[in-house]
């Protein structure tokens, strides 16, 4: 009997260290969720011929998009790879540190950083030398910097499957009288082949989802089922339309995300103890290729980022109206103008009140974040049967899209979402996965046995959190809020949608002011770019300074 009530007490317990972040899920996730899918299966949405030919449409360009950007990334991704894993040269780490980078820029920043390396001038010389339409060179900048932004999964997940391999396998086929071409094909490539479908299937994913870069770099021209679902929820509305929409977009994520599980599992289980494979490059086509991949690595990564500083620096157009002579060159003006309502509305937002804003929205989604990922993170340390049940709910916002989370705000709080706080709370439900996850491996790591003596040894459940469980956390903390704090600043697409336009974000007002005509508006898009660039980079550098502790990896 005692032990049925000990049995009974510690469950309840556990039970109440979910309550806040079931609550916050069944509110602010599922409810918007199921009232997509009841205005989906509506039969007025699944009747109307004019909505399935838009959601078959905007569902074959998506994968479209999607296959071809896969293509590009894994095209520049596989021989970045083999460099990585196979070579030693100078400026390796710092290389390899850069093609991370963009992959944890924000969208907006990295579709401005395109917007402004391919400038109107050079588009418009580019367009004559090649005899492109303005559309297919739009589409083109879409695929590149998908890759861009993509290419950094090939290297990790492929390039660290190719540094496990055991040099003596090519050794034994050579000896056996194989070439090149039969190493890759029989002995490399069928031990490769989980990584390769698990980063296939990870960057066919993200390319996918994307928005940011098609909305901003090709406009509504180019209707994938994100750019769909925001065109029928604001621009064109069709709630019926977008709710389908969505519903594709979600049922599409959820199976490569199932698929991307197991095939990452399948490289988890082959993990095998890291072989010394890289060497100094000794032939003329090995360092060839050393020199001629790495220039066109740090040309292809370095130009799109250092071109925002110095297009916001940087006056190349009048603005609109300005009938005077045109100062070209440097100068400052575009950040002084962040400052300045020059047009005396009522209703204008300065751009540094975004900025305000944003910091504002993302300290309210580290809080949120670490109010409701601690409690989980902590129960599923030691996950019981209840955890493991519970554990795949709180992953699901991974599945579905920041735009579809925007609707699904939309349609369950209607005229409520004009208040300011549903962002932080749309943020926190994008950021809290990645809070739980980086949080549970250090409630995972705490010596059970260290605080059991503390305790026998007198102290009481504040100084034992105190000195055993806090030195820890604390750097954990530290990092998860890092990512949420990142996550909020750079979030776009479900922003976009539920924002009011006295409360813009960064992004929000990097994405209006590059829809406007005049150089006073874009040299601005590009000046806010480069800040957020700049707040995401320090966050990024502080995330990786906290990336190994002690205790393991975050």
């Amino acid at each position: 009997m005692t032990i049925t009530k000990n049995y009974f007490s510690l469950s309840t317990s556990r039970l109440l260290l979910w309550i806040p972040t079931l609550l916050f899920l069944l509110s602010f996730f599922f409810f918007p969720l199921f009232k997509i899918l009841v205005l989906t299966f509506n039969p007025a949405t699944l009747t109307d011929p004019n909505n399935l030919r838009i959601t078959q449409h905007a569902a074959l360009f998506t994968f479209y998009q999607a296959i071809l950007s896969t293509f590009l990334t894994f095209a520049l991704g596989l021989p970045a790879a083999i460099l990585f894993s196979k070579f030693d040269f100078r400026g390796k780490s710092l290389l390899r540190a850069l093609t991370a980078v963009p992959f944890m820029l924000p969208t907006v920043v990295v579709a401005a950083a395109f917007n402004s390396l391919f400038s109107y001038k050079v588009t418009g010389s580019m367009l004559q030398v090649f005899n492109l339409q303005p559309e297919t060179f739009n589409f083109l900048l879409i695929l590149i910097a998908h890759t861009f932004y993509n290419t950094t999964i090939v290297i990790r997940i492929v390039g660290n499957a190719l540094s496990r391999l055991d040099p003596s396998l090519e050794a034994s086929a050579r000896v056996l009288g194989a070439d090149t071409f039969h190493v890759w094909k029989d002995v490399i490539l069928p031990i490769l082949r989980p990584s390769l479908l698990a980063a296939v299937l990870l960057v066919f994913m993200f390319d996918f989802t994307s928005f940011g870069v098609i909305l901003l770099l090709g406009g509504s021209n180019f209707a994938t089922l994100e750019v769909e679902i925001y065109i029928r929820a604001l621009q064109l509305p069709n709630l019926n339309l977008a709710a389908l929409l969505s519903a594709i977009q979600l049922i599409f994520t959820l199976i490569f995300s199932i698929l991307y599980t197991r095939a990452i599992n399948q490289v988890q289980t082959q993990t095998a103890p890291r072989f010394s494979a890289s060497r100094s490059p000794k032939t003329i086509h090995e360092r060839a290729f050393v020199f001629a991949f790495c220039v066109f690595l740090l040309a292809f990564f370095v130009l799109p980022l250092i071109s925002l500083p110095i297009r916001s620096l940087t006056r190349l157009e009048a603005d609109r109206g300005q009938r005077t002579e045109v100062q070209y060159g440097f100068t400052t003006d575009y950040y002084e103008e962040l400052f300045i309502n020059r047009r005396g509305s009522l209703f204008y937002v300065p751009p540094v009140q975004a900025a305000v804003n944003s910091l504002g929205f993302a300290g309210i989604t580290v809080i949120l974040s670490l109010a409701l990922g601690f409690p989980a993170a902590y129960a599923l340390a030691k996950p019981t049967r209840l955890e493991k049940f519970l554990d795949p709910f709180l992953m699901l916002p991974l599945g579905a899209s920041a735009v579809m989370m925007g609707l699904g705000f939309i349609l369950s709080f209607g005229r409520l979402i004009a208040s300011p706080f549903f962002i932080p709370i749309a943020h926190t439900l994008i950021a809290l996965p990645f809070v739980i996850r980086t949080l549970q491996p250090a409630f995972a790591s705490i010596p059970e046995r260290l605080r059991q003596a503390a305790s026998t040894l007198g102290a009481s459940p504040f100084r034992v959190w105190q000195t055993v469980d806090f030195p820890i956390l604390a750097r954990a903390t530290l990092g998860a809020a890092t990512f949420a704090f990142t996550v909020s600043l750079g979030e776009f697409g479900a922003t976009l949608l539920i924002t009011r336009p006295e409360y813009p974000t960064i992004p929000i007002a990097i994405s209006r002011f590059l829809s406007q005509p005049g150089g006073i508006n874009y040299g601005q898009a590009m000046a806010m770019a480069t800040i957020l660039m700049l707040l995401t980079t320090l966050s990024i550098l502080l995330i990786e300074k906290l990336r190994f502790n002690n205790t393991g990896e975050l």
